[in-house]
């Protein structure tokens, strides 16, 4: 193993690294698995075998968005490094994950990368995060999917968190995750969700009539759920946005329903936050939850639950829902999101009374200091 006293030593790295190995490599597991920007294409040697995945695994933007990758991206990944590993008797060499210069690309790939490591090698996220404190400035904070400038990102390490919370909560098991199904069900015309807890799925807005979205592809009527949401244990179906089919479709299938209409793309009044939050806290199923895309508005009131009831931070509860169906919360809404995130860790479990929103709460120290002078 290396000595401690070299480790900051790009040289001396280069120096103990496998031939083959560039000297700005990542070294992710000591003398089998590294990591590796290149402007031209690297080649395997005895001691290294090299790969590319730039081409393979590809997060799909609305926007400017450009990550992280989705979760079933990340599984599949996964499994190829960890048959990349599996070495047959007689073999010796290291593996080493090479990717683009391009910072989006390279963002990217250190996110498969990290991710691999937090779910397959027991590293927490600071430890997989330090890792790529050495190329740190190769990467671009994650951005939401507008069309306006971005002023607000997620890092890598707030994905290594947010993976390494979920899984630790169970939200998620690669040892039984379906990527087929994952695939499947996140697409239009298979019903456009994805479970983001065992407590809650996203999905877009149901029609009162299938209508053909573009050639050959049909929305989803409420009754296309109905057996999809009680194989998953939805015992409530909460809409956001403007009313497209009538509620009575699945409250006659057994099911509660819930309107809390705001605006598309702006966060949620304050009585709107409170009501989700009690209706979550008295529902013993799931709860579906959708807007109009079952992105914006339903990934915000969703992070406020992860906040409350888990105290993760935003952008730990914003990283998680984009891993599992990206594109979710939107321009306003995470920063409205990191404006609650004390008085959701402050609520913790608490009802719906006893909850104040962040100006009310700003107006009452106010009050206090006032008084103490």
């Amino acid at each position: 193993s290396r000595l401690d006293h070299l480790q900051d030593s790009s040289d001396l790295d280069a120096f103990m690294f496998p031939e083959g190995i560039p000297g700005d490599a990542v070294e992710l597991l000591a003398g089998r698995f590294y990591w590796a920007r290149s402007r031209i294409k690297l080649t395997d040697t005895k001691a290294v075998k090299v790969f590319n995945v730039d081409e393979r695994f590809v997060y799909e933007n609305f926007f400017h968005d450009f990550g992280p990758i989705n979760i079933s991206q990340l599984y599949r990944y996964c499994q190829f490094v960890r048959s990349k590993l599996s070495l047959k008797p007689g073999e010796r060499h290291c593996i080493m994950h090479c990717t683009s210069i391009d910072p989006k690309i390279c963002t990217n790939a250190a996110w498969l990368a990290g991710g691999y490591l937090v779910c397959y090698e027991g590293f927490s996220p600071e430890q997989a995060n330090s890792l790529f404190c050495k190329v740190n400035n190769s990467f671009v904070p994650f951005r939401d999917a507008s069309q306006a400038a971005s002023n607000f990102g997620i890092s890598l390490s707030d994905c290594f968190k947010a993976l390494y919370l979920a899984k630790k909560e169970r939200f998620f098991d690669f040892s039984t995750f379906d990527p087929e199904e994952y695939e499947f069900y996140e697409k239009v015309e298979n019903g456009d969700f994805n479970v983001i807890t065992p407590k809650f799925i996203a999905f877009s807005n149901p029609t009162a009539v299938r209508t053909e979205i573009c050639p050959g592809v049909y929305s989803k009527t409420c009754s296309d759920y109905f057996e999809l949401w009680r194989e998953r244990n939805v015992t409530a179906v909460v809409r956001l946005n403007n009313k497209t089919y009538d509620r009575k479709d699945f409250l006659d299938a057994g099911f509660n329903h819930y309107d809390l209409f705001f605006a598309d793309g702006y966060p949620p009044p304050s009585d709107i936050v409170y009501k989700f939050l009690e209706i979550c806290e008295g529902e013993k199923g799931a709860i579906a939850v959708h807007c109009k895309a079952g992105l914006g508005r339903t990934g915000t009131l969703i992070a406020l639950y992860l906040m409350k009831h888990y105290k993760w931070t935003a952008n730990e509860a914003i990283a998680w829902i984009r891993i599992v169906r990206p594109g979710s919360v939107i321009g306003p809404q995470q920063h409205f999101l990191r404006e609650w995130e004390q008085t959701m860790w402050k609520a913790g479990g608490s009802s719906k009374r006893d909850i104040q929103n962040p100006l009310q709460e700003a107006m009452l120290e106010g009050i206090h200091v006032l008084s103490i002078a």
